[in-house]
Parts: structure tokens; C-alpha cells; sequence
């Protein structure tokens, strides 16, 4: 069985949502990231977004753009080094389901039978890629498929006939946007956000999850009683963003590490 779905069920039966965190990897570096997932599932995340650092992002607000600038430019963070990063924390032995977050180029431009190779051998255990349209994912969908890994669709508030046809044909689960636009911490949610989480709930068996601008305590636990998962990236990478300077000097990394510890147990409680 997929670890994701493996969770999902021991969650279900502890009638707990999944705490899902987006990282970028190689911001500071590869090394410091794994410490990061280390500790993230530490502290209580269920599985972990391993976000692929991207030049020209289409989702991601300022806060994940600026590390993706922070990686590129220190290290010229790859696809691959992002696979690599999975590698050494399973290889230190972190168990919890590891997801790609990644645009279409780089998997293209990698090859599609080397990707999915690589990423079965290396322990990731499914797939985002917000660029690629349900028209268009076909081939994508089947390698996934071959490999046993999940790929997993964005749903955002539009038609209700396309949230639908998205979620109705999903892998894993349905990662449902609360607000139109990109990524970011909010205040507010879509109005008629709780109307289009029911519609994905029955338009699918699989768990639904939350992301999108959730940062504090009280938008965690409004939607922890609704929805199966609840992703926080922005909020995350802010914090790892602002204990840089503890996370890049060895003498202060278990320092920043804390703090990043600290984040989670007061978001999720």
C-alpha cells in the first residue's frame, strides 16, 4: 500500500486531520532540509510537500518565490537534488509519505520514465504538478500509476462541473485551494468555500485536504473538523525564512530547528 494512503487510514481511525507542510528544498541548502523534514515529523506532520525550487512559478505567492530565488541562486537547486533530499531522510530514517511538489518543465525536461523511476527508488510517494491540466495528464497519469505512486490534482472554487470531473478521477487525495490566486497567508477564505468542499466530498471516495493561505491556530482547527488534510506552506517557509540565521551557523542550528518545532506544535496543538 501507498504510505499516503496508509496514513490516511490510520489518521481516519484516530479521527485526526493529516498536518501536510510544503518545504522548499535547498533553501538554505540540501542538508539543512532534511534536518527540516526531520524535525517536521518530529513535531506532527503526517506527510510533507518536498517543494522543487522553480524560476517561473504559476502558484507560489512571494514568500515560497523568495525561497525558490534564495535556492537557486546559493545552490542551483535541482528536481534531482530535491529526489536526493527524499533519499537521505529515508536513508535517516524518516517513515511519513513524501510528496513532489514540482513544475511540468522540470519533470520534462529530466525525461518522464527517469523521473518516475527515480522517484519510486528513492521513497516519494506521490506527485503535484499544478501546471498540468486534467487535459493534458494522461501520460503522466499512467506512469504514476505503473510506479504506485499518486498523482495528486489541485481543485480550486470554480465550476462546479469541473471540481467534478477533477475530483472524481483523483490519486491519493483531492488537494482542494481555498481562495483564487496564489499561495500566501490569508485573513479571509473564498465565501463560499465550505459549499465547495462538499461538492469535492461527493464527487469523491478519497480524503480531501486544505491548503492556500492557512497560517494561524484557529484556521487550522476551522477546517480540521471538515477535511481529511490541512497543507500550510507560506506560514512554514516565512518561519524557516526567518531563523536563517540560526539554520546556516552549526553552532545555532538545533536553535533554528526549535523554533521551527516550536511553529508547528502551536499551529496544529
Amino acid at each position: 500500500m501507498n504510505r499516503i494512503d496508509r496514513k490516511f487510514a490510520e489518521l481516519r481511525e484516530q479521527k485526526q486531520p493529516a498536518f501536510i507542510p510544503f518545504l522548499t528544498i535547498g533553501d538554505p541548502d540540501v542538508r539543512t532540509s532534511v534536518d527540516i523534514i526531520k524535525e517536521l515529523e518530529k513535531a506532527g506532520a503526517a506527510m510533507i510537500e518536498l517543494g522543487v525550487p522553480y524560476s517561473d512559478p504559476l502558484a507560489d505567492g512571494p514568500v515560497i518565490q523568495r525561497s525558490s530565488m534564495r535556492a537557486l541562486k546559493a545552490n542551483r537547486i535541482s528536481i534531482l537534488d530535491c529526489i536526493g533530499a527524499a533519499r537521505e531522510a529515508r536513508s535517516e530514517g524518516c517513515e511519513i509519505p513524501f510528496i513532489l511538489f514540482t513544475y511540468y518543465n522540470p519533470v520534462l525536461q529530466t525525461g518522464l520514465d527517469r523521473i518516475f523511476k527515480l522517484l519510486q527508488e528513492n521513497g516519494i510517494d506521490g506527485l503535484i504538478i499544478p501546471d498540468l491540466p486534467m487535459e493534458e495528464d494522461e501520460e503522466v497519469r499512467a506512469l504514476a500509476q505503473q510506479h504506485g505512486l499518486h498523482l495528486i490534482p489541485l481543485v480550486a472554487p470554480t465550476s462546479k462541473e469541473r471540481v467534478q470531473r477533477i475530483a472524481s478521477r483523483a490519486s491519493g487525495f483531492v488537494y482542494c485551494v481555498s481562495s483564487l490566486g496564489v499561495t500566501g497567508t490569508r485573513t479571509e477564505f473564498h465565501s463560499g468555500i465550505d459549499e465547495f468542499l462538499t461538492t469535492v466530498k461527493s464527487s469523491t471516495d478519497l480524503p480531501i485536504a486544505i491548503g492556500f493561505g492557512i497560517s494561524t491556530p484557529e484556521q487550522f482547527a476551522r477546517f480540521a473538523g471538515t477535511c481529511d488534510g490541512i497543507v500550510v506552506g507560506s506560514a512554514l517557509v516565512r518561519t524557516v525564512e526567518e531563523t536563517l540565521p540560526l539554520l546556516t551557523n552549526e553552532s545555532t542550528k538545533s536553535q533554528g530547528l526549535s523554533k521551527i518545532h516550536e511553529f508547528v506544535r502551536q499551529l496544529i496543538g
